[in-house]
Order: C-alpha cells, then structure tokens, then sequence
C-alpha cells in the first residue's frame, strides 16, 4: 500500500484532492525548457504517480513550452476521473528559454486553447493565473484585466475553477470581486516563510494554498537542524520538509516534482512521516 492512502484531503475546486500531489515542472528539459533527456522516464514518473495514488497534478504549458502537458496527455489520458490537473498561465517563453509576460486577453484566450489542446481536455480543471512579480515574490498591482478575462472563458465552460499565483493578500481580495478563487499557488517553504500570516488566512476562508518550490526549487534546502532532525527519525531532509509543510495547516496542499520514479516514492513516503514535537518546534524555529 502506499503511503500516500495515509495522507488526508482538501477541497481544490470540486473534489477533494490528497495533500501530497506532483509537479511537473521537471518532466521538461533544463531550464524547464526543451524536451527532456529521456521521455520514457518521465512517462514513468507520472504512471507512477498515479498508481501510488495521486490525484493532483501541477503543471502548466509554458513548461517546454507544451512538452510537459504533452507528456502528461501521452501518459495518463484517458485521466482518470479523480484525477485533477491544475494548470498556469500568463507567461510564454522566449526562444532563448526566458520567462515573458503575456496577460493580455488575447493572451490567455490563447494559453487556454494550447492547454486544452496539449492535455487532451475540452475543460481545463484549474487554471491560477500566475502574476510575475519581480525575483522577490509578488508585487501590488491590479490584476482586474486578466483575471476578468479568465472569469470569461470559465463563464463561458472552458475552465472550471479559477486560482492564483504569486500574489499577496490584496490581490486575492480584488480577485475574489470577480470570480471565485479555489487556490492560491505561492512561494513557501521550510525557511522561505513570509506567506505566514497568508496562509492562516486562507485556512480560516477553506482555501486550498498550494506552496511551489516546496523543497527549495532551484536551490534545494540547507539547514543543520533539518538535517539532524532528519537523522533522528530515519527519514532523508526533504520527507522532513514536506512533512513539516503538512503540519503547517490543514489547507496547504503538496506539489513536490521530479523525473526519477525513486524520488518521486521518496516525496509520496513523507506523507506519512510523523513529527514529534520536539522536532517540529526545532524546525518551525530555522526562520
């Protein structure tokens, strides 16, 4: 049995999803750009994932760009029913793999349409539009224009649920004006903490928050004490970390990636590691 039957749920749009899910963003090349060395490993990763029992996949087109949905479309279509898959927009890539805006309507009339037709979908489950901020995190400002439009394309059957990415607090009450707002995707970890006061808040209002770099993304996590912690309880850094995220708040929701079938069992076995006391309070303290 997997360990993952031990992780509880909570609600993401209309289902009720398992806390630790999986990210693809790693199914793609280098730099999330490009194909990856080996398609068939990545095919593995997600069969994988669904047979050890996870039913909330991240992913999103600009990932490659289109050979992660591709990928995800060639391994696991026809989807299960329980299956969600939760999808980004608001960004394309440049073809020297950078990261551009693209927020317009017409560019997300047409992020939907490639999502829609590289997953093999007629309605996309969950779509966050991801705002880009600056390399520090999220940035004030309306998102009125786009998120607009895509309350449009959910009004008119596209997209079942609408979330966000890379926000604060005021711009998810502004959202909130528009249309319904099922989750909220920020930068979030173990040290990388300032959503605190966010994700209480969310919790309070049964939101779903849904921490990407969950792990330290590019720059995996260091810390002594997560390492010792890790030692006394036979488990590696990263099951701590995720366990830890799990006792954070009931809504937080696991999205942890890879492209190996090992660490992908590795990620799933955190859900259902248990922490002492001792040891959570020695973690929640890095910060």
């Amino acid at each position: 049995m997997s360990a993952i039957t031990e992780v509880r749920t909570f609600a993401l749009g209309r289902r009720a999803v398992k806390r630790v899910g999986y990210g693809a963003m790693q199914l793609a090349g280098p730099g999330v750009f490009g194909p990856p060395k080996d398609r068939r490993a990545a095919v593995a990763v997600l069969k994988e994932a669904v047979v050890s029992g996870v039913d909330h996949i991240d992913t999103s087109d600009y990932y490659g760009p289109h050979i992660t949905n591709q990928i995800i479309r060639e391994a696991l279509h026809p989807y299960p029913q329980d299956l969600t898959i939760v999808t980004k927009v608001g960004a394309v890539r440049g073809s020297d793999g950078s990261w551009l805006p693209a927020q317009e309507p017409q560019d997300l009339v047409r992020a939907i349409e490639d999502n829609r037709r590289n997953l093999g979908v007629d309605v996309v489950d969950v779509v966050n539009l991801r705002l880009m901020g600056d390399v520090h995190g999220p940035k004030e400002g309306s998102l009125e224009k786009p998120f607009s439009a895509l309350a449009e394309l959910q009004r008119k059957g596209l997209i079942r649920h609408l979330g966000l990415s890379n926000v604060t607090s005021t711009q998810i009450a502004e959202a909130r004006r528009i249309a319904a707002v099922v989750c909220v995707q920020n930068h979030y970890n173990l040290v990388q903490r300032a959503d605190d006061a966010l994700i209480d808040e969310l919790s309070n209002q049964g939101t779903a928050y849904v921490p990407f770099f969950p792990l330290g993304g590019f720059t995996p996590l260091q810390s002594s004490v997560l390492s010792e912690v890790a030692q006394d309880l036979g488990a590696t850094p990263m099951q701590v970390a995720l366990a830890w995220l799990l006792r954070r708040a009931p809504n937080v929701l696991l999205i942890p990636g890879t492209s190996s079938v090992t660490h992908l069992r590795e990620n799933l076995a955190a859900g259902s590691l248990q922490l002492p006391e001792k040891a959570l309070t020695a973690l929640t303290a890095i910060a």
